[in-house]
């Protein structure tokens, strides 16, 4: 028997509710605010658009489908299975975060707050859900392939990102490694002190990664979100009578990987912006970074 498609509803906590789990009453964290000049009714009024929007939605999912909430903080430890649909409710970044758990299974993004979200992977409205719903499991009817990441270590870990993965030391001070890339002649690799190196996609080059080009004045050309092109580069390399500067740019085609080799202490590979779900590499280990296999199949 084949089971029923299951709506799963990601969101995550508002600020509203942030506000309250640390002042307690609504009283003192509008108190809070008020002596920062800040408002509390803007905050409450985001708030309610969220509620009214998982509401919405949560109406809209057919009778004989199945139905499950998760929160940003628990998508770790939630199971998703082949026949979920994804309908993320928030902002554009949730998307991301939910994308590096999901194997294929379709994503639909609810905006919250039009206006104030760029609304670039959020491009629906709550309203639309349920239309939207069937068009998810109509034989993947509308559905874009986003380009994702990859970085695998020799120790089988593996971290999956939408954006960008990350990799450096925790609190993103100075780590040594040796870098080179797949298509690189000998002598590679280049031995190197920076703040990390970050991999990103065509979907993350409109954040973190697009910041990065514009403060290099970089000639690369910017992939888009379904490129199969990732690009990189590294932050603060410091130039030692041991470490070099040579290498800290680049392309990455669907067959080509980044390889670095840790030579410090403690690195971590965390992706869009995740360091509580980090791949710990220690001295000695070596990641490979590059195109993942796996896309984010997102409804247009």
């Amino acid at each position: 028997m084949t089971l029923a498609p299951r709506a799963v509803l990601v969101h995550r906590t508002t600020e509203y509710e942030e506000l309250l789990a640390r002042h307690g009453t609504h009283g003192q964290a509008a108190f809070f605010l008020s002596s920062r000049d800040r408002d509390i009714r803007e905050v409450a009024e985001r708030h309610h658009r969220t509620l009214r929007a998982l509401g919405d939605v949560a109406a809209a999912v057919p009778h004989r489908w199945r139905q499950s909430r998760v929160e940003r903080a628990d998508l770790d430890r939630f199971l998703f299975g082949p026949e979920d649909v994804v309908v993320v409710v928030g902002q554009d970044g949730l998307v991301a975060n939910a994308a590096k758990y999901l194997a294929g299974q379709p994503v639909v993004g609810i905006d919250t707050d039009p206006g104030r979200n760029p609304g670039v992977l959020v491009r629906h409205r709550a309203a639309d859900a349920g239309a939207l719903l069937k068009a998810a499991v109509a034989a993947g009817r509308g559905v874009e392939e986003l380009t994702m990441v990859e970085a695998v270590a020799d120790d089988s870990q593996r971290l999956l990102a939408l954006n960008e993965i990350c990799l450096g030391p925790p609190g993103h001070q100075t780590v040594r490694y040796r870098l080179s890339t797949d298509d690189q002649a000998p002598p590679a690799p280049e031995a190197q002190a920076s703040s990390g190196v970050l991999v990103g996609t065509g979907t993350g080059a409109t954040g973190w990664l697009r910041s990065l080009w514009h403060e290099r004045a970089s000639t690369l050309p910017l992939p888009d979100p379904a490129d199969r092109r990732l690009i990189w580069f590294v932050r603060e390399a410091w130039p030692s009578p041991t470490t070099g500067t040579s290498l800290v740019s680049g392309a990455l085609t669907s067959t080509e990987r980044l390889c670095l080799t840790v030579e410090s202490d403690r690195l971590i590979a965390f992706g869009d912006g995740m360091e509580s779900d980090a791949l710990t590499l220690t001295w000695g280990q070596t990641v490979h970074v590059g195109i993942s296999p796996t896309t984010l199949r997102l409804l247009g």
